[in-house]
């Protein structure tokens, strides 16, 4: 079933709101989380899965959904969150932070993967459906993982200028062996994932 189909079938002012996230693999920095409700009115041309686009692309159609988009949110979760409930369980956590902060309420909400938030506590309307590959296929959740990165990237630059030792503005937080070496040379800084092995494998060589 096709975007525009499904937005049919849920009726012919159903809001579906696309949700994706970046930043499980790295070692260092948030994992990062968008929702967005697309305007099938004003149409958001190029969308794709972020990482099939250049750094360049991903910033002009962020700025593109911005605009265009009927709503869009952002969230995250912390090193800290990583660490204390995983990384998959805190990507799901940023999602539902992004969810509920969309200033629009969604009637069906598509989720990349086989997994959705649990939304715990919070008495929601919505339905929830999972999308393997949905950055690949779902318009919206492109745009999600278009926005999502896009805001990932410019936070791990900035931790760079906090941290500049590790290159974060290069490798994102990513294990690159430039940043694999700074792990063992300076140890971990307090944006690193604790949990993550890299990590604590310098983290113990430096108190030993």
């Amino acid at each position: 079933m096709t975007d525009q189909q499904r937005v049919v079938f849920l009726g012919s002012r159903a809001c579906v709101a696309g949700v994706d996230e970046a930043g499980r693999g790295p070692l260092a920095g948030p994992v990062v989380a968008a929702a967005v409700i697309l305007d099938a009115a004003n149409p958001v041309a190029g969308l794709k899965d972020s990482k099939c686009l250049t750094a360049q692309q991903r910033v002009r159609l962020a700025r593109a959904i911005r605009q265009r988009s009927r709503a869009f949110a952002l969230a995250f979760a912390g090193p800290e969150e990583i660490d204390e409930i995983n990384i998959l369980q805190a990507s799901l956590l940023a999602m539902e932070r992004a969810v509920l902060r969309l200033r629009i309420t969604p009637d069906h909400v598509r989720v990349d993967g086989n997994q959705i938030p649990a939304f715990r506590g919070y008495a929601h309307k919505f339905e929830i459906e999972p999308v393997v590959r949905g950055d690949q296929s779902v318009a919206a959740i492109s745009a999600a993982s278009i926005l999502a990165k896009v805001c990932r990237d410019r936070l791990m630059r900035r931790w760079h200028r906090v941290y500049p030792l590790y290159g974060f503005d290069q490798n994102k937080g990513y294990p690159t062996p430039g940043h694999l070496s700074a792990l063992q040379q300076f140890g971990p800084s307090p944006i690193h994932r604790h949990s993550y092995a890299p990590v604590y494998r310098a983290r113990q060589k430096r108190r030993a």
